[in-house]
């Protein structure tokens, strides 16, 4: 074979599209590297750099995180509302009332999350129950002249308790609580269903 037939050879479509391939994926590998290099110089995130006279990371620090210390345990109830909404107040916010005057012993306070709702759509019950820690309440709805059980209950801790009950009962409807072994029965709540 002489030189000038190499010359005369068939082109290599592949070969070259390929080489032209390899080009550009160099080329824009090359423009992004460079473009996170100079994202991470201006954002600050390369490396330590100590040579400057020895600022060490610790130095740096922009967050603080305290040592977790252990709390102690609650005294007094968590959540103590009036039925109106309004705080119940305590005698440190009343200092003209004595002690004896706080809410009596053995009180149950109920307070419905809702005071109108779309029928089996969930109403809120909650309340204090003063002195009546680990009771069981029963709830009640006015139902025919008297108070019949709904099959829901709710236990008390830390002198609240809290549930949920939904009803297809249209109409106003008047519910309570009722402690299942003292009998003591709170306030009622109306709802409107409907």
């Amino acid at each position: 074979m002489a030189p000038d037939d190499l010359d005369e050879r068939p082109d290599r479509p592949v070969l070259t599209g390929l080489i032209a391939l390899v080009g550009v994926a160099l080329v824009v590998g090359l423009v992004l590297g460079g473009v996170a290099l100079g994202a991470v110089s201006v954002l600050g995130l390369g490396g330590d750099d100590d040579s400057g006279g020895g600022s060490g990371a610790s130095d740096r620090q922009s967050f603080y995180l305290p040592k977790p210390e252990p709390t102690g345990e609650p005294t007094e109830p968590l959540i103590t509302l009036a039925p109106d909404g309004s705080s119940s107040g305590s005698a440190e916010d009343e200092p003209s009332e004595s002690a004896s005057s706080e809410a009596p012993e053995d009180e149950i306070s109920l307070s419905a999350g809702q005071t109108s709702v779309s029928p089996m759509q969930q109403i809120d019950l909650t309340g204090v129950y003063t002195g009546g820690e680990g009771a069981i309440l029963q709830v009640q709805r006015f139902a025919g002249g008297q108070w019949v059980d709904f099959p829901v209950t709710a236990s008390v801790s830390n002198e609240t308790f809290s549930t949920y009950i939904q009803t297809g009962q249209l109409g106003e409807n008047r519910f309570r609580v009722i402690d299942t072994s003292t009998g003591l029965e709170s306030n009622e709540v109306t709802v409107t269903i409907g």
